[in-house]
């Protein structure tokens, strides 16, 4: 019964985070969505210029330039107007931002779930419980060694993240053409991939 509970509630944070992840790449919100891409933009391209420390020192005096400057202009107004609005900043100083043991218990064991996951995938990979699997994931990385050897790690990464936010809009857009070309890539994979298993002696899954 516990087991089935706690996956239930994997299961219930794993579509909240879809959903919200959906409305996000789909643009379905477009202030909120520019907002979250512009950041992730100006973090990395400010991330290939200078390093971690100085890109967090930099954003920080940002912030603080900012907040202490309005601070300070708040406080001049309220003394000409003779005003006694209080603190500008108080409705944020008293928002709750603590996180409760059962909400960090509850991402504590999302994150457990899907970390196991991925040791137990990566095990039967590199252990060869499927021979074509582990043919498939060879393959990848080996032209990942050509990828890292043309892109350091931060570029892929600004690739990826505008990869995110654009691709799928692209793809809502002209999805007949798009599912076209993909089956047609499919279909030479799969052909490919059962001329492998025909020459390869025990490269036939079990299933079949």
């Amino acid at each position: 019964m516990q087991a089935t509970a706690d996956s239930t509630k994997m299961d219930c944070v794993w579509s909240n985070w879809k959903s919200q992840a959906i409305d996000l790449l789909y643009w379905r919100d477009i202030k909120q969505t520019g907002i979250v891409f512009g950041s992730f933009l100006l973090l990395l391209f400010s991330l290939t210029q200078f390093s971690v420390v100085s890109v967090v020192a930099y954003l920080a005096l940002a912030v603080l330039s900012a907040t202490i400057s309005f601070r300070i202009y708040k406080s001049v107004l309220q003394a000409v107007q003779k005003t006694d609005e209080g603190h500008p900043f108080k409705a944020y100083l008293e928002l709750e931002i603590t996180l409760s043991q059962e909400q960090i218990q509850k991402y504590t064991d999302c994150l457990q779930f899907y970390v196991n996951n991925t040791l137990k995938e990566l095990r039967r990979l590199f252990l060869v419980q499927d021979l074509v699997d582990s043919l498939k994931f060879a393959v990848l990385m080996w032209l990942l060694t050509y990828v890292g050897a043309l892109f350091n790690g931060l570029t892929l990464l600004l690739m990826a993240v505008v990869s995110m936010f654009t691709l799928p809009v692209v793809y809502v857009k002209h999805q007949a053409q798009v599912d076209q070309y993909l089956g047609l890539v499919r279909t030479h994979i799969n052909a490919i991939v059962a001329k492998i298993q025909a020459k390869i002696p025990g490269a036939k899954r079990h299933a079949e």
